[in-house]
């Protein structure tokens, strides 16, 4: 048959704005034994859940997506909560997959987990060069971990975990709550309501100055389905589009799409993190043939058009 059509997939985090990408993505490529658990029912920080989890579905494959995650705002008030449940729901079940049987283990990391301070674009190898950004360490060091359980479970068991670090996401139905959203959701939302009240500013975090890359919603789940089936090695591999932007030029690139005509104003007084993040995208090329598809532009104008026609309804 086939990779797709043979494994039985459990994919945590199946439910959520990447999940629901990567398991479409995963079906169109002739899966069809996914189990998505829901947090209600399986909770997988309790390892009684685990258990559970693991006999219900007996999948021979799990993608781990699951992780509670902010944008700063939300990483600088729950940090302990960030970190442990983070931690918890990684390292109980990459340990009892291994015990099961699961014959691959893909984790989803997350950019967060670099140095604050890595030579860019991010090499994979600079990874332990020095520590993260202080407002989101401890969710990224969580995630972490779980890069430092597999390569010790390959080294020792020759259990096939991977791990993959996309760089910042963003597409039609990412999370807009003000209170957890990533920065562009949260800039697009502040500017379609200023628009619609006429409002003469818009307060921006920060000062502007750092730069992000961003990769679009279905490009990061097409590298995760390719990784899934083709890579098969320990060693980390980002995922990216190899373009980078400044916070600043992003604002304004948001409120000319959204047709913002106001003024930008910057707040200071707010945490910019981390200065500068953009990947190398080499390994992920030249492992398993990724490269993102998207543009940029079109892809922020399919977020807010689709974000627009959900606050209509």
């Amino acid at each position: 048959m086939g990779f797709w059509q043979d494994n039985r997939f459990v994919v945590t985090g199946g439910s959520g704005f990447l999940g629901r990408a990567v398991v479409a993505q995963m079906r169109a490529q002739g899966a069809t034994d996914i189990f998505v658990p829901r947090s209600a029912e399986y909770d997988l920080r309790e390892h009684e859940a685990i258990l559970r989890l693991l006999k219900d579905a007996r999948p021979t494959v799990v993608v781990h997506m699951a992780a509670q995650v902010g944008g700063i705002g939300a990483n600088r008030e729950h940090p302990a909560e960030f970190f442990y449940n983070n931690l918890m729901m990684g390292t109980q079940l990459m340990h009892e997959s291994y015990l099961h049987g699961v014959t691959k283990f893909v984790t989803i990391g997350t950019v967060c987990a670099y140095p604050k301070f890595t030579p860019v674009p991010f090499s994979e190898n600079d990874l332990w060069i020095g520590y993260p950004e202080e407002t989101n360490a401890p969710y990224g060091l969580a995630k972490k971990m779980l890069l430092v359980q597999g390569q010790a479970y390959a080294h020792q068991y020759g259990f096939n975990a991977i791990y993959l670090l996309p760089t910042n996401l963003y597409g039609p139905h990412d999370n807009f709550n003000p209170e957890t959203s990533h920065v562009i959701p949260a800039l697009i939302k502040k500017f379609v309501e200023a628009k619609a009240r006429n409002d003469a500013t818009v307060s921006a975090w920060g000062t502007g100055s750092p730069t992000r890359e961003f990769l679009y919603v279905d490009d990061a789940a097409r590298g995760i389905v390719l990784a899934t089936e083709q890579y098969n090695s320990p060693e980390p591999v980002n995922l990216g589009s190899g373009d980078e932007i400044s916070i600043r030029d992003l604002t304004h690139l948001i409120a000319e799409l959204v047709g913002y005509e106001g003024e930008v104003v910057w707040d200071a007084t707010k945490p910019d993190g981390q200065p500068r993040r953009a990947l190398d995208v080499s390994r992920a090329q030249q492992s398993f043939a990724f490269h993102a598809a998207t543009p940029f532009r079109e892809g922020l104008l399919k977020t807010i058009e689709v974000y627009k026609q959900s606050t209509e309804q």
